[in-house]
């Protein structure tokens, strides 16, 4: 199989040195030692990070002096090297994974580590992606990439023992086994990784980390290399996204693979579903008899979702696959059986694939149709050369088989010799210790329209189409680019509707209440003292603006609440402006992150109308941008005059019918609802029509 840069890899580079590490206890164990050899940097990029995961090896306890927990391992590193820097990148991730993630990553990576422990979301990837690469890089010398995220419940030894003291959560809950293997990589191939690394970030903070000299040599001490002195092919998914042409190498690769194959194609990877991989190992096998495919996967998925929005896809690509290879075909999962009976399917999320003995392939790429289009992806990848480099992947393949069945591998050689090569047949008889493969027989759960809804939005072949969506209402005059702040916008005007709606018929105060604190405000004879005062002090801790004007126009009608809110604002934009300016850029940039970039390039660029524009179609809360923009130096007039011709629509608007919010909450009419109806319709009707002009005749890239 060639590897082709531009079609089925992205870049081809050497490495001096090569690993495999399968599971967790051996991968965290030579991550943690080769992050205790870096000198220069440590940058880390993932689905997820976890503070409170154990960055500990088979032993499950430190052995170097060092904390166990992720978080305070790297504040306790970078204590004792403060030259260092440390880069930790997360998926800015779907509030419907919150309940696995770590709830607080802001809080728990950034503000209690050490400021040279730089903490980002990254958003850098259209509505409906994810960001899912694992990949830390050393140095600029040392890379690994595969399935493995810093994060909790990943934590396993190759024995999978079903009673393992150490395999529980931060709360002490236990978790079942767990399977998984990164690539461990030196040389070019390491600096390629810390290129694309360097990219990410630079597409989530807009700062360009800089290209490093390679004098140390991170590699951990103890580690065995599989592979010396060969290439490395690096592959990718990448949704197209701002600047960023769409990628799918990773798709391709997967077919070249397929099409190479001669006698073995053996698979190891946690979803089955995507159709066009399964059209192309039917194909395969139609055309070569002699060919067996053997696929390890979980037995289920843990998650609600993936239970329910994958399993009918792993059905349909059972089918495609074993219609043309019958029994040359297996699908099994990793079984572990202990006393009385007991038994635990081993989780398998690992993302492998052997072709024969000649290429061996790891990355953090699922077979399913999210890892060819729709999430960011690297797999890495090497074929033999030679006889050495054919019996390296072979020993690796029984090593995973024996992982499984929990024998070493020079016991599978000796079976596999016995059973004529033939995996399937090994598959379906090795077992040792309780270690088992088993087969898998799924069933549909008969909630076919339900699932196959689920399925849709969970396992898309391309971002989920809101760009279009939107695209169609709007005339095509929002580009995708700014789709997401569009969508911000609309969700903030109907919930200015449903939150009046809600009051009315769940009133949360009495009425009479409402009605007799707005109207006592309004009279008092320091009623503009009290309005701008709030203002000012609301806007230092990030309360809404918009809130703010409604209860003043509702306070003291459209005429008085327009001035007064036109002047708490302005002013409270003041105060924050001058807080950024004396606090400064990096203070605020400690405090805030690396995104912060972001949103400082866009405000400093045009003055006055970049002022304006922010203000109308907002990319960060009224307080972050007061704040940016005197820590900036953005000239105080056209910040000024900016603020003035930004927050003037919406004055206009909420105050035009904000005088009414509190008859809406005490009696309200129809017609009452729509007038508040029709003025957030045109408040989002003119911030999507500014952002369409300014996206036309005046786009700035990142």
């Amino acid at each position: 199989m060639q590897l082709t840069p531009g079609q089925n890899v992205w870049r081809v580079a050497p490495a001096r040195r090569a690993a495999m590490l399968v599971d967790g206890a051996d991968y965290f164990a030579a991550m943690r030692r080769a992050m205790i050899n870096a000198r220069r940097s440590i940058w880390i990029a993932g689905w997820d990070i976890h503070s409170k995961m154990r960055l500990v090896g088979p032993s499950g306890e430190p052995e170097d002096g060092y904390p166990a927990q992720f978080a305070d391992f790297l504040s306790a590193l970078v204590a004792a090297r403060p030259e260092l820097d440390v880069c930790l990148l997360l998926w800015d991730f779907s509030m419907l994974y919150a309940p696995e993630r770590d709830f607080f990553p802001t809080l728990t990576l950034r503000w209690n580590t050490p400021s040279n422990v730089r903490f980002c979301l990254d958003d850098c990837i259209p509505l409906g992606s994810s960001q899912h690469q694992k990949l830390v890089v050393i140095d600029d010398a040392l890379a690994f990439n595969g399935g493995l995220d810093i994060t909790i419940r990943r934590w396993d030894t190759n024995r999978h023992r079903i009673d393992e003291p150490h395999r529980v959560d931060p709360s002490g809950n236990p978790y079942p086994p767990f399977h998984d293997v990164q690539m461990m990589v030196d040389g070019d191939a390491a600096r390629a990784l810390g290129d694309l690394f360097r990219e990410r970030w630079r597409c989530a903070t807009s700062e360009r980390l800089p290209q490093l000299s390679r004098d140390e040599d991170p590699w951990p001490e103890g580690v065995k290399a599989d592979f010396t002195g060969l290439d490395i092919g690096i592959a990718r998914t990448q949704p197209g996204y701002d600047d960023q042409e769409p990628v799918q190498e990773v798709e391709r690769l997967f077919f070249d693979c397929i099409d190479a194959a001669e006698r073995s194609i053996y698979i190891e990877n946690q979803f089955l579903t995507a159709p066009r991989i399964a059209a192309r190992l039917a194909e395969r096998l139609k055309a070569r008899p002699q060919l067996e495919v053997l696929m390890i996967a979980p037995k289920f998925q843990e998650a609600w979702l993936d239970a329910r929005s994958l399993l009918a896809g792993r059905i349909r690509f059972a089918e495609i696959v074993r219609e043309a290879g019958e029994d040359r075909v297996h699908f099994a999962y990793p079984q572990v059986a202990g006393r009385r009976g007991r038994t635990l399917a081993t989780m398998v999320h690992a993302k492998v694939m052997i072709v024969d003995d000649k290429i061996l392939r790891v990355g953090s790429a699922n077979l399913n149709n999210r890892s060819m289009g729709t999430d960011t992806e690297c797999d890495l990848v090497l074929t033999a050369r030679g006889d050495d480099e054919r019996r390296s992947i072979e020993r690796l393949r029984n090593k995973l088989i024996g992982d499984h069945c929990g024998v070493d591998a020079d016991a599978v050689a000796s079976a596999l010799a016995r059973h004529g090569g033939s995996l399937i047949a090994l598959a379906r008889s090795l077992s040792h210790g309780g270690h088992s493969l088993q087969p898998i027989e799924d069933v549909a759960n008969g909630l076919v329209e339900i699932n196959t809804l689920i399925e849709g939005v969970a396992d898309p072949e391309k971002p989920i189409g809101a760009e279009e969506f939107v695209s169609t209402m709007f005339g095509g005059f929002v580009p995708t680019r700014h789709v997401s702040t569009v969508l911000k916008v609309l969700a903030a005007g109907l919930f200015v509707i449903g939150l009046a709606v809600l009051w009315h018929f769940v009133p949360f105060a009495k009425p009479e209440a409402v009605h007799e604190t707005l109207s006592s405000i309004g009279e008092s004879k320091f009623a503009p003292v009290i309005v701008v005062g709030a203002f000012v002090a609301a806007g230092l801790v990030m309360f809404p603006v918009t809130v703010l004007i409604a209860a003043t126009a509702a306070a003291f009608g459209p005429w008085f609440g327009f001035g007064y809110a036109a002047a708490g604002s302005l002013l409270s934009a003041i105060a924050g402006y001058s807080v950024g300016a004396m606090i400064g850029k990096q203070t605020l940039r400690d405090f805030l992150g690396p995104r912060l970039n972001r949103v400082r390039k866009r405000i400093v660029r045009r003055g006055v109308i970049t002022v304006a524009a922010v203000r109308l179609v907002p990319i960060a809360p009224f307080t972050v941008v007061n704040l940016v923009a005197g820590a900036s130096e953005v000239p105080l007039f056209d910040y000024t005059v900016g603020t003035l011709l930004g927050l003037l629509p919406g004055l206009i608007m909420i105050s035009a019918v904000g005088h009414q919010l509190a008859r809406i909450m005490t009696a309200p009419t129809p017609l009452d609802f729509a007038l508040l109806t029709g003025a957030v319709l045109g408040w989002i009707a003119l911030s999507v029509g500014v952002q369409a002009i300014v996206s036309r005749y005046w786009s700035g890239g990142r």
